[in-house]
């Protein structure tokens, strides 16, 4: 679909108070819930404001009363008038002159309907309370990237986006030499107007370039996954935003581009006239003058499941192997080690892993492969999903326990091994990996799994064919 014709159909960013920009199903998926939970606080602040001005109403109206029920002889001690009758504005019990009670003047501050004034709305809003009643003017802008699955994906999650009621404007940003120019120029305008910007992946150089056209004060970085505990140390030392994958010196690309990444780190460092938030579910320490901002994914919660269980253990794919982190020999070993050890049946692909280390997956290690065209946390709380997830380290041994809070799903993680790691992985790796697995809460750790699986025993069965992998898993 062209851009032009998607922009068209669910409206231009132009007049959007809050700008996002997505390039993965995961970052329009904390868009989604960044918009829910901000929206409730906005909610909560709304039936603060109006509980305070009901109580100042009160009071005015009180103060009214009185006035109007004065004693005509202040200086007598018994609330009479020159003339003999009492004033009954001076009587204790809060009465009116013509002997009703005066409700403004009691002192349980009760309406005049009767309700308390004090006690704010019955159904008032909560942090784990009901829906919001209003959400953000919030126009989601897709740079839509070339990977199929990534796209597919993408298409889904903008659906849901459209269904909550936000506009989505689709960019082929990278559909052809001219199709950056063409998109910058298109969102110039927009970003000069947009009040706040929202993006999920601070290491992009398309969003680096995006920010540098941006006059907004309030910045706010939704979950790229583990990234963004990668992000937030960087930011933290004033470090140049280098992804924790890559590996050497920088190339000309890099050198030429320099300036540009240094501008958007600025803007994304906190000042006396701009605001930072981190919106995470990751354990992070917030750099001075960042706000971090809990993801306890309440929308997914709110929109999906509870799950029903299917009893057995999914394995939890990775794209390690794509981006030359772990060999592929050592992960068909482990993969094929955990399946045995957990009795697990299924393997949700990542969807950057590529078509041939699925097959042999499927072919070595006898799993159905399922393709999510959503992310794993939407997938697995509708269900059917596992009793028990095991994953290599990932973002999702630290979503999935949030997404799945209260449903009786384990969630466990097998570490990497350091022999696993290629001859050109970064020597940051290792240890990033570590902190991956070691600050996850509410999950099982596994260790690594061993390198060689054991001999299974003779009377086993041997295993079924798995078939080609499964079409991706609907999502209704």
């Amino acid at each position: 679909m062209a851009s032009s014709e998607t922009s068209s159909a669910t409206c231009s960013a132009s007049s959007s108070a809050t700008l996002a920009f997505v390039e993965s199903p995961v970052q329009l998926l904390n868009v989604l819930e960044w918009a829910y939970a901000d929206a409730r606080r906005a909610e909560v602040q709304r039936s603060e404001i109006q509980r305070a001005d009901a109580g100042r109403a009160e009071v005015q109206r009180a103060d009214a009363g009185c006035v109007d029920g004065s004693r005509a002889d202040a200086g007598r001690a018994d609330g009479q008038r020159a003339d003999g009758p009492r004033s009954d504005a001076g009587r204790a019990d809060g009465q009116c002159p013509d002997g009703q009670r005066s409700d403004a003047g009691r002192a349980d501050a009760r309406r005049a309907d009767g309700s308390r004034a004090d006690a704010g709305p019955a159904d008032g809003p909560r942090a784990d309370g009901p829906e919001p009643a209003a959400l953000p003017d919030l126009t989601v802008v897709v740079l839509s990237p070339h990977d199929p699955m990534t796209r597919g994906q993408l298409r889904r999650m903008a659906e849901l986006a459209r269904d909550e009621g936000f506009r989505v404007r689709w960019e082929e940003a990278r559909g052809g030499a001219g199709a950056p120019i063409k998109t910058i120029g298109g969102l110039r305008g927009p970003l000069r107007r947009a009040e706040r910007i929202v993006i999920g992946d601070p290491f992009s150089r398309y969003v680096q370039l995006l920010l540098t056209l941006t006059r907004a004060r309030d910045l706010i970085v939704v979950d790229d996954g583990t990234a963004t505990m990668e992000f937030i140390s960087q930011l933290a030392k004033g470090e140049p935003l280098v992804r924790w994958h890559r590996r050497g010196s920088r190339g000309a690309r890099d050198m030429v581009f320099a300036p540009v990444s240094a501008t958007a780190r600025r803007r994304l460092t906190p000042d006396d006239g701009r605001r930072v938030e981190v919106f995470s579910s990751m354990p992070v320490e917030p750099p001075p003058g960042v706000t971090i901002t809990a993801n306890d994914f309440a929308w997914t919660r709110a929109r999906f499941g509870p799950p029903r269980l299917t009893g057995g253990t999914d394995l939890v794919g990775t794209s390690l192997v794509e981006t030359g982190v772990v060999d592929l020999e050592r992960y068909l070993e482990a993969v094929g080690s955990l399946a045995r050890a957990h009795g697990a049946t299924r393997y949700f692909a990542h969807r950057r892993e590529s078509a041939e280390k699925l097959s042999r997956v499927a072919g070595e290690v006898g799993l159905e492969i399922v393709r999510p065209d959503l992310p794993l946390e939407l997938i697995a709380r509708r269900g059917p999903i596992g009793h028990t997830i095991v994953s290599f380290p990932s973002t999702v041994v630290h979503t999935l326990p949030l997404a799945l809070v209260g449903t009786g799903v384990q969630v466990a993680v097998c570490d990497v091994d350091p022999a696993w790691l290629t001859s050109d992985a970064s020597p940051r790796a290792q240890g990033f990996l570590s902190g991956v697995t070691g600050t996850a809460r509410d999950v099982r750790r596994l260790g690594p799994a061993p390198s060689r699986a054991p001999e299974a025993p003779r009377d086993a069965a041997p295993p079924t064919s798995p078939g080609p992998p499964a079409a991706p898993v609907a999502a209704s």
